[in-house]
């Protein structure tokens, strides 16, 4: 018996999510359905993160066992031909048998974006969430501030979260600005890319962050205030959760 630790990039728009759903097309049901059918034995991944339907990876974690003579660093080209091309693994490789995903210390960065300009753009439609409005990206980047180190973020997080602690860790957080350029585009624009790493993330937390720092951007938040926001522990105080479309999980450090 041998496990195999898959990292996956995915396309999230026609899925409901990573976890596996009855009825539903979900991330981890294409997985074992390619894995068991490639194998001939019925396989059932276990996920790093469980993605919410409609966003993205770059780089997920999951790991199944197996007794395939199959090399481990074949599984993802054989996976490949047998996945939706919205679906790829991007490495497979042996690990110990007991490493976990889920519990094994690590660090994640998730990207959020944002298309900032006066008319939407057919090709971020389901990658990056619309904001025709002006944004100060000052101010969103001063109320980034706040969010670094240890904190209680039970206000950053949505209801019906089954977790032990709200507390976690942020080791950065950080404003990227693009400027949208091409030859005779009428209306030009902007990315807006929200990068935060930390050792883990509660329900929608990264995108109620990004939320919260939009309203900074729209100024009805003012940064010297996010401090007091963050230790309040109050849901009602932070922004609404952005929607799925805008969120990629980058990468998992272990």
């Amino acid at each position: 018996m041998g496990r195999i630790k898959l990292t996956v990039a995915y396309d999230g728009t026609n899925y409901h999510g990573w976890q596996l759903q009855p009825g539903r097309a979900t991330i981890e049901g294409e997985l074992n359905k390619a894995l068991s059918h490639l194998t001939g034995k019925q396989v059932c991944v276990t996920g790093a993160s469980r993605t919410d339907a409609g966003v993205h990876a770059l780089g997920n974690v999951a790991v199944f066992d197996t007794v395939s003579r199959i090399p481990a660093e074949k599984f993802s080209y054989a996976l490949n031909q047998r996945l939706p091309a919205d679906i790829v693994v991007q490495c497979s490789e042996k690990v110990p048998e007991d490493f976990h995903p889920r519990y094994c210390e690590c660090q994640k960065i998730y990207e959020y974006t944002i298309l900032n300009r006066k008319f939407p753009l057919p090709q971020y439609r389901n990658t990056a969430y619309f904001y025709y409005g002006k944004l100060d990206i000052n101010h969103m980047r001063n109320a980034c501030k706040a969010f670094i180190g240890e904190h209680d973020f039970a206000g950053f997080c949505s209801a019906g979260a089954q977790v032990q602690s709200t507390v976690r860790t942020i080791y950065s957080l950080e404003i990227l600005e693009e400027k949208i350029q091409e030859a005779n585009m009428v209306n030009t624009g902007r990315i807006i890319t929200i990068r935060v790493k930390g050792n883990g993330f509660l329900y929608n937390m990264v995108r109620i962050i990004a939320g919260t720092l939009l309203e900074a951007g729209k100024g009805r938040i003012n940064p010297d205030d996010m401090e007091e926001i963050i230790a309040s522990c109050d849901r009602s105080r932070a922004g609404a959760t952005a929607p799925a479309r805008g969120l990629k999980l980058v990468q998992i450090l272990y």
